[in-house]
């Protein structure tokens, strides 16, 4: 059996606009289900795929994680689900989590956290906090259309302005030129960076692979703007995708940095759990041609499988393909001057809030 064929397609009609193909429940469910045309024409009556928003008022903010291979110990996500739709998302399989299918509901069914800028005060005012670079994006996506209405993102970068807490941001979208007003400030006293991912410069494949994320020139243009601003801004080569994207590494690279890019990195295409399937079956329908190259590329990767989720070999793989990856990567970021060790941010000019998180101490 090949991992795509336990998966049912819907109907393009129905998820126009969407990455993911199927919309199987997640892996915790004790019932499986998922739409199926039996023939009788009763999907045919069934709406498009909308964005449906639910509301929750977390407990805690900041996320803390021990892992080697990651360059932050916290994190914050303004939101669940993304509505970007990449299909490739490594994420998708949280939503298991939540009750909801890693496929279509993970880019249409999505959880917006409220009161984060008043959690977020509260956290920074506890007796012993250390400020350190907090990484926002590293799981959905902070700029996602949705933000653009409910501006989670915004407070929250608020209040790491008003407190001079450092913060790293990756996002696929240029609509993180709203906040100018706030990083260009904050960039002179060495507190934000931001990075943009861009996985392919070619717009018909972007708009299939990763349908409401920005365009690839879109993208550029917004490292150019916020490198003009004075904001410290990298590129992230992530996914890069074996046998459809990889050739565009160099290119990329280039690009960015022209744009005004200081520094680099990449991420080797990630399939844990239900990923793996969403992503098969998107390839088969996409491109049906490089469907055995791609995977067979990725399992030379992964010791035979489709994803290793091991400390130091998630990230960028093993074996010969892997290490040439590697390789054009440092060969590349050394002939344009692009730095791949990562610039520090200032932690030393943290102004805790004061308890209740109202209002900051003046001294």
């Amino acid at each position: 059996m090949t991992a795509h064929s336990s998966l049912c397609s819907i109907a393009p009609p129905r998820r126009r606009g969407r990455g993911a193909t199927a919309n199987r429940s997640g892996r915790f469910e004790r019932e499986v289900r998922e739409d199926f045309d039996d023939g009788w024409g009763a999907l045919e009556d069934l709406p498009a795929f909308a964005t449906q928003i639910a509301h929750e008022r977390p407990k805690n903010l900041i996320t803390r994680n021990d892992s080697p291979d990651i360059g932050f110990e916290r994190s914050i996500n303004p939101y669940r689900g993304c509505e970007h739709g990449c299909v490739y998302c490594f994420a998708r399989p949280t939503h298991a989590y939540l009750g909801l299918s890693p496929g279509l509901d993970f880019e249409t069914r999505l959880t917006v956290k409220d009161g984060a800028a008043e959690l977020l005060r509260r956290e920074f005012s506890a007796p012993g906090y250390q400020a350190k670079t907090i990484a926002i994006g590293t799981n959905t996506d902070p700029y996602q259309p949705i933000e653009r209405r409910h501006r989670v993102m915004r407070d929250i970068l608020q209040v790491l302005a008003d407190t001079n807490h450092p913060v790293a941001i990756v996002t696929k979208s240029a609509h993180v030129l709203r906040d100018l007003d706030l990083f260009a400030p904050m960039a002179a006293k060495g507190l934000v960076k931001v990075a943009l991912s861009i996985t392919t410069l070619d717009r018909k494949l972007a708009r299939v692979m990763e349908p409401r994320a920005s365009t690839p020139e879109r993208c550029l243009d917004a490292i150019a703007q916020l490198t003009a601003a004075g904001v410290p801004t990298a590129v992230m080569v992530a996914p890069i995708i074996p046998g459809v994207t990889d050739h565009e590494m160099e290119t990329i690279l280039a690009r960015a940095q022209a744009a005004g890019a200081s520094e680099a990195g990449y991420i080797l295409l990630r399939l844990p759990l239900e990923t793996q399937d969403l992503f098969s079956a998107w390839l088969l329908e996409n491109f049906p041609d490089k469907y055995r190259k791609v995977l067979g590329l990725l399992r030379s990767t992964r010791e035979g499988k489709l994803y290793e989720s091991s400390w130091g070999k998630r990230m960028t793989g093993t074996g010969p393909y892997a290490w040439t990856l590697g390789r054009r990567f440092e060969l590349a970021c050394e002939r344009l001057g692009l730095s791949a060790r990562k610039a520090k941010l200032r932690a030393d000019l943290f102004v805790r809030p004061q308890a209740g998180g109202v209002q900051l101490s003046l001294f």
